[in-house]
């Protein structure tokens, strides 16, 4: 999966999407605003066509100001979002502005059009320290993104209530376009350094990706390029490189922007060279849906590799306890040796006391071994349980990740479910009063396919889904499979509705085998029975189920591929 950096938004992406945003929803009227993580603020602009939203994050490794399509509503509302509503009421946006190469963002609110501010806000894109603030109209803070204590920064610590002031000034100076060659040359070669420290140190504005982009087309050849010391550069390498930096220049100054996804670095906002491949749609937009694309593939990342190294613990520790288990109980075959040994010692002519006490010591560790039969056979099939159930969120895990017909979004939400099972069932966290993840997925949401007469096929692909179509849904008629002896999803075939015929059962033993552990064999042993001869354990965790009056079908994982890939291929 993909795990590389994000790019960061340096200034010269800031000043695109601000051009773009400017003539979206300058001047409007702040109408909605949510909190969709700690770091994240969406806000809804009522213009005169539309209600435009934007995105604003001053995350570390994300800050951002960017356009996004209108995003799920989120139920709750955190207490910045309140303050903000409150502060902002009936106030319009009449100003975005963003001095020069700083990147601060400055949203200005007042009443109407030409009247004093009344209040601002402030989005600061400095890396780590990134932070949004709420100002009235004497420039105090109101509430902010994340309160700066003084012993987090002596320089500049930030807090409700103290008058904003603006970050120190970025080192540099900032580039001019009336700057002849000679002198940008002077100043970038003045000292013996590598050609990315010289521009970084040298001027403002100037982001690891902008460097890749004025170095060149390739990422190979620009990173090799900022690697050479300044000194080391040829007069047509400094000519070839001022070219760049003054066409990059020049379309700051004109709002010249673009956007394009190929090239040395993920995206740019700028024209190095003129080309067909530049695309003149909104950036903001474009932008939004990359950071968009890119974190909820981040967060998939992070949360499946989590719930697999949960999964990996868990499973070794139910085997290390079953195997202590089966172990305990390996030696209750001892119980006739230990029986016929007493008795030996007690049938002979004349037992001394010695032997009698050890005869007697024998069968009370006979007896020992008889009370602990049961309780070693429920502590194994406690862990079997167990360890089946770990088996099957792992296969679920696996169904989640190459589902190619879902988002990133429904996937990341599948694997919090699964993650809530683990927490529930396998950890026992969940206590009283705490708040469980919603189950969203409905019966709409589960893989149905058609029979090869036309009945419906329901195939469960986590543990609250097999237990819907299993018990909660099923009506009387309906029929189940599942590999025997085995982890997988639950299969029913709903012939309640019609009539099922031998194909139809053929074909719901390939899918059980398919959806399967033992999907790996050639066949598996498929159990088929009616789902009312189902019986939900009282007190397991949901899909487990006894069933009664099964039969044993074969069922051929490869036969279930094919029907599944022609069931689903106009799907």
């Amino acid at each position: 999966m993909n795990d590389l950096p994000l790019q960061m938004m340096d200034i010269t992406s800031l000043q695109a999407v601000l051009a773009d945003l400017r003539k979206e929803i300058v001047p409007s009227r702040l109408e909605k605003v949510q909190q969709s993580d700690n770091h994240t603020l969406q806000i809804g602009f009522r213009t005169l066509r539309d209600l435009i939203w934007i995105e604003i994050c001053w995350h570390a490794d994300s800050a951002r100001i960017v356009q996004i399509d209108p995003p799920a509503k989120i139920s709750g509302e955190s207490t910045l979002c309140k303050q903000i509503k409150f502060g902002t009421k009936g106030m319009a946006l009449i100003e975005l502005k963003q001095n020069g190469f700083e990147r601060i963002v400055e949203f200005g609110l007042a009443f109407r059009p030409n009247e004093n501010f009344e209040k601002f806000l402030v989005l600061e894109i400095m890396g780590r320290h990134s932070n949004f603030l709420l100002l009235n109209e004497s420039r105090q803070v109101i509430t902010l993104g994340k309160q700066v204590r003084k012993n987090q920064s002596r320089l500049r610590p930030i807090g409700t209530g103290d008058k904003y002031v603006p970050p120190p000034p970025l080192n540099g100076q900032p580039p001019k376009r009336s700057e002849s060659f000679e002198e940008w040359k002077s100043n970038l070669s003045m000292l013996p350094k590598t050609l990315k420290e010289a521009l970084k140190d040298c001027y403002q504005g100037i982001s690891p990706s902008l460097s890749l982009q004025l170095a060149s087309e390739e990422k190979e050849s620009a990173e090799e390029f900022l690697n050479l010391q300044v000194q080391a550069l040829s007069q047509t390498d400094w000519k070839r490189l001022h070219y760049r930096w003054s066409k990059w220049l020049k379309d700051l100054e004109r709002e010249n922007f673009c956007i394009s996804f190929s090239g040395p670095s993920a995206y740019r906002v700028w024209k190095p060279n003129l080309s067909n491949d530049d695309n003149y749609k909104k950036i903001s937009l474009s932008l939004g849906n990359y950071y968009k694309n890119n974190l909820e593939a981040k967060k998939l990342n992070h949360t499946y590799k989590r719930l697999s190294e949960d999964i990996i613990r868990i499973k070794a520790n139910e085997e290390k306890s079953l195997k202590t288990q089966e172990e305990l109980f390996s030696k209750i075959s001892e119980i006739k040796s230990l029986q016929i040994q007493a008795e030996n010692i007690l049938c002979l002519n004349n037992p001394t006391k010695k032997q009698v006490a050890q005869a007697q010591k024998l069968y009370n560790k006979v007896k020992k071994l008889k009370r602990s039969k049961a309780i070693l056979m429920e502590r194994i099939s406690y862990h079997k349980e167990r360890l089946s159930f770990a088996n099957e969120i792992e296969l679920f895990l696996e169904y989640i990740m190459n589902n190619t017909k879902e988002n990133k979004a429904s996937k990341i939400e599948d694997i919090l479910i699964l993650k809530e099972d683990i927490e529930n069932y396998l950890l026992l966290k969940q206590q009283k009063g705490t708040k469980k993840i919603k189950q969203k997925k409905d019966i709409t949401n589960i893989l149905q396919l058609q029979s090869p007469s036309g009945l419906i096929i329901q195939i469960g692909r986590n543990h609250h889904q097999n237990e819907l179509i299993s018990i909660r849904k099923a009506n009387k008629g309906d029929i189940w499979f599942h590999a025997q002896e085995s982890p997988g999803s639950h299969v029913v075939i709903k012939a309640s509705n019609g009539k099922i015929d031998q194909d139809d059962l053929k074909v719901g033993a390939d899918l059980a085998a398919l959806f399967s552990k033992a999907k790996q064999n050639k066949k598996v042993s498929i159990l088929m029975v009616p789902t009312n001869k189902l019986k939900k354990l009282k007190g397991t965790a949901p899909g487990m189920v006894s069933p009664r009056d099964s039969k044993v079908l074969w069922g051929y994982p490869s036969n279930g591929q094919k029907y599944l890939e022609q069931s689903t291929k106009n799907a």
